[in-house]
């Protein structure tokens, strides 16, 4: 299957999401940070999750740029940026969170090092679905969390971080339909195939990686599993549907 970065898309419709995100980096702006200095109480095996999701979101996001500039949409590009601006805000947010447990940050970890690796295997069709992937994991994780930690503060930063990460997910749908009707009508299933397969390999891999720390919200690997599974399966119809849209509720709650 032939991977490209996108070729240029005058009117592709990104201005409105730049818009968003700007609205929100300004909303961001004037709400207050959480009160870090109240601490927080985490449990260990959370706490050492959360320092892998940290090194995760952590990063410049330089090799995405620079896809989405080769794409040829000043729009796209925009609000690449945006994006990456709102993932690093999430590195920034964990690393408080740790900060206040007392928890000492990672340098790096091995597994976000696969994850980099995988994104930069090609062009901008699979950084996106395996920053996709990333995202629709990131929903139902920290989805668990907010509903299953007792502390307020935790609570509080797992849902700022799912409110970002479930509006991140039709931004990516947008651009990811548009790269996959870029695709001939053979190579279209295979790309539809190979997104569900990423999908499921990386839904695997964390609820097994961090499958003591769902243990500790009450969330079993298989029902963390089957949650991101089904995510997946939404949108993989919709990558492929002719207008691409996200119904209004497909991650919400």
């Amino acid at each position: 299957m032939h991977e490209s970065g996108g070729g240029a898309m005058p009117g592709s419709g990104f201005g409105g999401w730049v818009a968003e995100f700007e609205a929100e980096r300004a909303r961001r702006e004037w709400i207050a940070d959480p009160e870090w200095e109240h601490g927080v109480e985490l449990p260990a095996v959370v706490a050492r999750s959360l320092q892998k999701f940290q090194v995760g979101e952590d990063g410049d996001g330089a090799n995405l740029r620079a896809k989405a500039d080769r794409a040829g949409d000043p729009e796209y590009s925009a609000a690449v940026r945006l994006f990456v601006d709102e993932e690093r805000n999430h590195a920034r947010l964990l690393a408080e969170l740790l900060g206040a447990a007392g928890v000492p940050l990672l340098d790096g970890h091995w597994s976000d090092g696969i994850f980099v690796r995988v994104r930069r295997l090609l062009g901008l069709r699979t950084e996106l679905m395996v920053l996709m992937v990333a995202e629709l994991v990131a929903v139902e994780y920290y989805r668990s969390l907010r509903d299953g930690l007792a502390d307020p503060l935790a609570r509080e930063v797992t849902d700022r971080i799912l409110y970002d990460e479930r509006r991140h997910i039709p931004f990516h749908v947008r651009r990811l339909h548009q790269s996959f009707a870029e695709l001939g009508p053979v190579a279209r299933p295979f790309a539809h195939l190979a997104w569900l397969l990423l999908a499921l390999a990386g839904a695997l891999f964390v609820a097994v990686d961090h499958g003591p720390a769902l243990h500790a919200v009450h969330v079993s690997r298989g029902r963390f599993l089957l949650a991101v599974t089904r995510h997946a399966w939404s949108v993989g119809a919709q990558l492929t549907a002719r207008d691409g849209r996200a119904p209004a509720d497909s991650f919400a709650g």
